[in-house]
């Protein structure tokens, strides 16, 4: 019986050591590779885009080369980081992560307790909530102003679910991304596009004519920006973790948000005394 058990654990650590195939963590990948394969969005300004030299810029890009950085740092060896667009689809983001074919995906994903039955997230690295992009002189300034009309959203996304939710009376048209929304938007045909706050300050920034389009409304749904690592990686999502909390500590990550939403950042967008203690309430002691 005791030799039976024997070569029964013989054979989990030689599966468990067969190599890269199975049961590897993703710190052990990237120490095999030497590559960090990050999942991101290629329009989500100002957290991740493509700027006219054709570079992946943004916040959430920042952070990526800060994970990438330490990476470096505590393996002892050069990191590549590898980005891959994602696409709007919050679903096949978190599909890539949970089969490991991307190592994370940070842009502007949203934490969700439903989402979590499949993947792991990271510590919020930003606070926004679902808003109204409307035409100026539309006459739309609140959810109560949208009963009866069409109204766009990303499909799939927590700002569709919350429209719903909160304004059963509108009529939603669901979108596969935030350009062709804000293309029907700007042709008229639907009265208002939904989505967080920040991003819809990020696309009537980058509109033709900034100053034709405003946010309205306040928040009717709240949506934390986490990175996406896969589940039961505990080491990898701890890695994650533990350098944003340094970024926090050490005051870089408030340089870096001042970098992209300060006053002279690409969206302006001001960190509310609530949004900063939070963000320093989730650093733990070391």
């Amino acid at each position: 019986m005791k030799r039976c058990v024997a070569v029964w654990l013989a054979g989990l650590l030689l599966l468990g050591a067969a190599g890269p195939g199975l049961a590897e963590t993703v710190l052990g990948k990237i120490g095999r590779t030497g590559v960090l394969t990050a999942g991101t969005r290629g329009i989500a300004i100002p957290f991740a885009f493509i700027n006219e030299k054709n570079e992946w810029i943004g916040f959430s890009i920042d952070l990526l080369e800060v994970i990438r950085a330490r990476l470096e740092k505590n393996l002892g060896k050069p990191i590549k980081l590898e980005k891959k667009e994602v696409g709007g689809d919050p679903a096949i983001r978190i599909q890539l992560v949970a089969s490991r074919t991307i190592d994370m995906e940070c842009g502007s994903t949203t934490y969700t307790r439903g989402r979590d039955q499949t993947v792991d997230f990271s510590i919020a690295f930003f606070f926004t909530g679902s808003q109204l992009l409307v035409k100026k002189g539309s006459g739309i300034k609140s959810l109560a102003d949208v009963a009866g009309k069409r109204v766009g959203a990303a499909a799939g996304t927590t700002n569709e679910k919350a429209l719903r939710a909160s304004q059963p009376k509108a009529d939603v048209v669901t979108f596969q991304d935030h350009p062709p929304g804000f293309l029907a938007l700007e042709q008229g045909r639907i009265v208002a596009y939904v989505s967080d706050g920040i991003l819809l300050a990020g696309l009537a920034a980058k509109a033709r004519t900034p100053k034709d389009y405003e946010v309205v409304g306040d928040f009717f749904s709240k949506d934390p920006y986490s990175c996406i690592v896969p589940e039961n990686d505990s080491k990898w999502r701890d890695f994650v973790n533990h350098t944003f909390m340094e970024l926090i500590d050490s005051g870089k990550y408030f340089e870096l948000y001042d970098k992209w939403f300060g006053e002279r950042g690409v969206v302006p967008y001001p960190m509310s005394d609530q949004v900063r203690n939070y963000m320093i309430m989730q650093s733990m002691p070391k």
